[in-house]
């Protein structure tokens, strides 16, 4: 049981991207990074990037790290995001499965053990990139609304997230 419950349990825990230690990654050897998209990098509801993710993308470029955003929203939401940032994208990404997490890997030519998976939810994001081997972060979400599924997620994710507190396993206080 003891091994079930930790694919759920991130390697860290972050308020937001812009909390990632670039420094620290580039010292263990991370050249990649996974992200998810929607209130992970801006809101679900918010069509393009802030101009403070703008900055963060053009600098973490320029640190030599390689990004793939990883979504499992719809072609026409991902690549209209995407496309005007320059960074490579895959839709449609049925996570937690973890065809897509190995997809972006091929794409930006690394190996799992050099990419980093950040995203807002534990049972897309967290555990796919778990099950597939990934060093994995877990940030809050953007936004205190989310589409139709994603209500559905976080219901079942508080369950998973307060087991995990009650067995000791994780240390952050969800704000109120």
């Amino acid at each position: 049981m003891y091994t079930v419950i930790k694919q759920f349990m991130p390697n860290e825990y972050l308020s937001s991207v812009f909390e990632l230690n670039l420094e620290d990654l580039s010292e263990r050897r991370i050249k990649g990074i996974i992200t998810d998209l929607d209130n992970t990098l801006v809101e679900w509801d918010r069509p393009e990037a802030t101009p403070e993710l703008l900055d963060w993308m053009y600098f973490v470029k320029q640190q030599g790290f390689h990004v793939t955003i990883v979504s499992n929203n719809n072609k026409e939401r991902v690549s209209s995001f995407s496309e005007p940032t320059g960074i490579q994208f895959i839709h449609s990404a049925k996570k937690p499965m973890g065809h897509a997490f190995r997809k972006a890997c091929r794409k930006m030519g690394l190996k799992k053990n050099e990419v980093v998976v950040i995203g807002d939810q534990v049972l897309t994001d967290v555990y796919g990139g778990n099950r597939a081997g990934f060093y994995t972060v877990l940030v809050v979400p953007m936004s205190k609304s989310d589409g139709l599924w994603t209500k559905i997620n976080r219901s079942l994710e508080r369950l998973v997230l307060r087991r995990l507190k009650e067995k000791g396993l994780i240390q952050w206080e969800e704000s109120k």
